[in-house]
Order: C-alpha cells, then structure tokens, then sequence
C-alpha cells in the first residue's frame, strides 16, 4: 500500500492537534494575494486593457458626435436640407463604425480575458490541491471533506465568477466614468459640476455596504462549505442511513445546513442589492439636474441644445458604470470572501519538512527500536508513555491490548503520520526524524482496517501499489492474497471498474485488494492493522497463509483483536493505557496468566474486559 493511501486510511481516527491558520485580514489583502496569479500573463493583459481603452473611447466618442450631429445638421437652418441630410448621413455611418470597432474590441478583450482568467484559477487550484497533499494529518482530522471541496469548488468558482466576467467590466466602468467627467468638463465646466453631485453620494453608500457585505458573502461561502460537507456525508453513507433509519435525521440536519445558507445569502446579497436601486434614484436625479440646469443655461445662450443632448447621454452612460459597478458587487465581495478562504488553507503551515541533510534510507535492514517515547495528539493528554520497543529484523510483532491503548498510535509514529513529544524512534540506528520521509514510506506497506478504493479498474487499484508494475504481476500479487478467485468472478474480471468507495465488493472483498496492493508493493517493513478483521474464517486461513509468506524476512507489525491470529508472531507487545504492560510469545503469555490471558479467555467467554 502506498503513501499516499496509508495517509486517508489514518487519518480521522485520532484527536486533532490544534494548529495555527493565518488568515487574511482583509478584501485588499486577498486582492493582493490573487494578484501574482495573473502576472505571467502581462502581455495578454496588457492587449486587454488597451482594448477596454478602445472600447471605452469609441464609447465616448458616440454621445459627442450625437451632440455634432444635433448642433451642425439639426439646429442649424443656415444649411439647406440636402446639406442637412447628407452630413447626417456621414456622420451615422462614421457612428456605426464607432460602434462596431468598438463592439469588435469589447468581444476580443472579453475572451483573452476569459481564457488568462482561466489559466490563473487553474494555476490556484492546483496550488490549493498541491498543498492539501502536504498537510498533516491532524489537518485532516479537524476539517471535514466536505468544507475542503467546498473550498475547491465554490470558492474558486466564486473568484471564477469575478475574475473572468467582471475584470474587463470593471475596468471599462472605471475608465468610462473617468473618460465622461473628463469630456464634460472639456465642454462646460458648470454642467460638469453639477453632473458630479452624485459622486459623494455614491461614494457614501457604497462604502456604507462594504462594511456588511463582504462579512455577509464570507459567511455565505463557510455555510455552503458546511452544507457541501453534510450531503457529501449522508451521500457516502446512505447505506447505513437507510439501515438505521435515519432518513429523517439526515433531511433533518440538511434542512438546519440549508437553512442557514438561506439566511446567509438573504443577509449578503440584501445590503449587496441596495446598490441597484440606489443608483437609479441617483440617475433619474442626475438626468432632472441636467435638464433642468442645461435648460437655463440654454436660455441665457451659454450652451447649444447639442451639448444639453451629449451632457444627457454621457449623463446616462455615466450612471450606467455605477450600475454595473453594483451588478458586481456581489460576485467581487464572494470571490474576495472566497480567495480569504482559499489563502486560509494555502496558509497553513505544511507538515514537518525534512532536514536539507535528511539522510536516504539505504541498505535497509528493518530494526526497529523505540526509546522513552512520550505522544500526545493533544497537550497534556498523554497516549503513549515512555515507551521503548525493539523488532529485530525480520521479527513478526504483534501488538494487542483494548480499544484506544495506543496500537495505532505506535503505528502512525512508525510512518511520521504524527511526531514524538520526546524520546526516541530508531531504524537500523539512525533517528527516523533524521531520514527522509519519502524513502521511509517507500520502505513501508500499510494494510489497515479501514480499506479505501478508488473508482477505477481492479487492475489499476492494485497497481496503486506500484506504479510500474505489469499486469503479470498484479494478477501474481492478487493469487498470493487469495484474492484472484473473485476477481475473475467479476463482469470485468481486473477491468471491471469498482463505484465510489469501491461499494460494488463487500468488506472482505475490499480488504483482500488491499492486502493485494500490499503484496505488490513489496515493503521492507509490513505494518498489518486488522488487517483480516472483515473476512470470514475460512478465508482468513488462506490469507494468513499469504501474509506469512510476505512477512517471511521483514519486519512486521500487527495489530490484532482476534488474538489467536497471531500465534505464529515472534513477539507479543501487550499495549494497556499507552504503555507495555507484558511482552512474551503467544504461548509465554497465555501461560503468565496475566493481562494477555484475560483478553484472550474473553473472547471465548464473552468476557468484557
């Protein structure tokens, strides 16, 4: 069993660890953090912005030559009306070439900006994804599936949102309104002020609702993680939902989660959602302000009716930025809540790091030995206490004792799931906080109680174990797990393609690829944790068979409940309250009369001990 498997068998099994997240402190610091995912793509957005310049400027140009148009060939009677008529013509067509160009530009800008937006979420995807793989796994435990898909699914699909369809939006809104004050005050200056009285207005309000919404939509964007983690759940185990009736339970507990994303998203996009119509108010304002003022300016003969016309359409076009502004409001206060999340994660200190002088795990002999070792998952909460442990190479030891003594826990300390408070864990002599993490994993093979397969062939889940290994040898590896005779019973045989969680095989089934994939990945140290606690009698003797041969010249550890599985271990660790209690062969033990006894004499008794 590889690496990466042995980690999701482990983790959740354990208390978490606190550990520290740093989080972003505010929308201009996550802007900043998303900032660096698009500077490889200056170039594009450089073509970009001198795009939404042209499109904004030719978007300028329309009301000025309405203006013209107005001034020149409508209100001047001076020219007679085929003059009239023909440079009214000449102008139309010189707007419709305004228009289309810019149209042609807006379209281009709109895709380069689609695809470079495109290319950056991908970018922090993977980074996200790429640092889940690099957390520990107490990470893990303390933060459900479901709020970690959350966060690569509608969180990066709410930055998505902003960042592909509104950028360019937002950038010609900026430079449209900039552009229009500019013009108006080019053509009247008293005009121009008075169009500007909504500005501070706008300005107020909408730092107003800042304050509320970016609060509102972060919530929003947790309520859906923790909605997304309930039915990824109840959908992964509807099998025992449905046995245990708890159909009810379960819609009721999605009605509370569903519920609370309803309120979350009625209270953001409520304080968002002011801002539309807060901004027809204002322009309904603006164009009676214009009217009314350009009129009396009209009467004393400070403005012709042509700048009265382009002063109202600017007028217009320049509320237009300020209601588009609204329109993304929400999707940039969600992904600004979204891109918090994301960086909540990407911030998390990764697991322990190897030394840059770790040593490679060579010529591996497979001594194991334990010194004082003292672990706690949580402060003050001792689990293993002062324990110090020898496997001699090529030892079979067994370790037994009562639920929650610690057999695990030795387990996770082998593999640096998890690192000792103090003492002392050795191979072959060397300090295992001294090796290289990756090249002690590869040494060791993990079959656990809690078998996880992926969904695809049995031939590929197999092979999970080693990547290069042929078809020849994964069908050898499953003949000596015992597990071919029901492969080839399957539709497939080893290309039939198991479902989610492998839920098409029973447990048993399950377990035998696992012990498979083991077998195939050949370890050096076997570490067995139940590892026949799902399969019947009669098939547990043919795997026990298998699993001497495989454990024939390595170091081995297995975890047992069923104590007579282990007769054959060359050491027995008793394991009670975090620490070794009594140690001795199988039949050693059972003659002390001690502990060991006791639970072995239990289980053919009925005895709780």
């Amino acid at each position: 069993m590889t690496q990466a498997s042995g980690f999701r068998m482990i983790q959740g099994r354990r208390p978490a660890d606190p550990g520290k997240i740093e989080k972003a402190q505010n929308a201009q610091a996550a802007l900043l953090r998303l900032l660096p995912y698009l500077k490889p793509y200056k170039i594009g957005l450089t073509v970009v912005m001198a795009s939404v310049v042209l499109y904004t400027l030719a978007g300028l140009a329309g009301p000025y030559l309405i203006g013209l148009a107005i001034d020149r060939f409508i209100d001047a009677r001076s020219l007679p009306m085929a003059g009239r008529l023909a440079g009214l013509a000449q102008i139309s067509l010189v707007m419709l070439a305004v228009y289309l160009v810019g149209n042609l530009f807006q379209a281009g800008s709109n895709w380069l900006m689609a695809d470079i937006s495109q290319r950056a979420l991908q970018q922090v995807r993977s980074d996200l994804f790429r640092h889940l793989q690099t957390l520990p796994q107490s990470f893990f435990d303390r933060n459900p599936a479901g709020g970690l898909m959350s966060r690569l699914t509608n969180d990066i699909d709410a930055i998505n949102q902003a960042v592909s369809q509104n950028v360019t939006s937002l950038l010609a809104s900026v430079l449209s309104g900039v552009g229009i004050v500019v013009a108006m005050f080019i053509l009247n200056s008293w005009l121009a002020l008075a169009s500007l009285l909504v500005v501070p207005i706008m300005l107020w309000f909408t730092n107003f609702v800042a304050r509320y919404t970016r609060q509102g939509f972060r919530n929003l964007q947790k309520q859906l993680g923790d909605l997304t983690g309930v039915m990824e759940e109840t959908l992964s185990g509807q099998k025992v939902v449905t046995a245990f009736q708890r159909n009810e339970s379960a819609l009721e507990n999605f009605r509370q989660r569903n519920q609370a994303v309803f309120q979350a998203g009625v209270y953001a996009n409520s304080y968002a959602l002011l801002l539309m119509p807060l901004t027809n108010v204002l322009g309904n304002f603006f164009v009676i302000v214009l009217v009314g003022f350009g009129s009396w300016l009209a009467l004393q003969g400070l403005v012709s009716v042509g700048i009265i016309a382009t002063f109202i359409s600017y007028g217009q076009n320049y509320i237009e930025p300020l209601r588009q502004l609204a329109n993304m409001y929400n999707a940039i206060q969600a992904a600004l809540a979204g891109a918090e999340r994301v960086f909540e994660i990407i911030d998390t200190a990764p697991e322990v790091q190897d030394s840059p002088d770790a040593l490679p795990l060579d010529n591996f002999h497979g001594d194991v030995r334990f010194t004082n070792v003292d672990f706690g998952y949580v402060p003050d909460v001792p689990v293993i206490k002062d324990m110090s442990l020898e496997a001699k190479p090529g030892q079979i030891i067994a370790l037994v004792g009562p639920t929650g003594a610690g057999k695990t826990t030795i387990i996770n300390l082998l593999t640096r799931f998890y690192e000792i408070n103090s003492g002392q864990i050795e191979i072959d002599g060397v300090d295992i906080r001294c090796l290289q993490k990756a090249g002690l994993r590869r040494k060791l093979g993990l079959v656990l109680q809690d078998t996880f397969l992926f969904s695809d062939t049995v031939m590929e889940n197999i092979r999970y174990g080693r990547l290069g290994a042929s078809d020849e040898e994964c069908i050898q590896a499953a003949r000596l797990a015992e597990a071919d005779p029901f492969i080839r019973q399957l539709p497939e045989g080893y290309q039939t393609v198991l479902s989610e969680r492998a839920s098409n095989l029973s447990q048993g089934q399950r377990q035998l690829l696992s012990i498979t994939r083991a077998i195939l990945a050949d370890p050096s140290i076997l570490i067995l944790d139940e590892a026949t606690s799902s399969v019947d009698t009669r098939t547990e003797a043919r795997i026990q068979k298998a699993l001497l041969r495989l454990m024939h010249g390595r170091t081995s550890f297995v975890i047992a409940h069923r104590l007579r599985t282990i007769r054959d271990a060359d050491l027995v660790l008793v394991i009670q309250n975090g620490q070794i209690v009594e140690k001795g062969t199988h039949q050693q033990l059972l003659d002390q009369r001690g502990f060991f006894y006791e639970l072995y004499m239990s289980q053919f008794k009925g005895i709780a001990i």
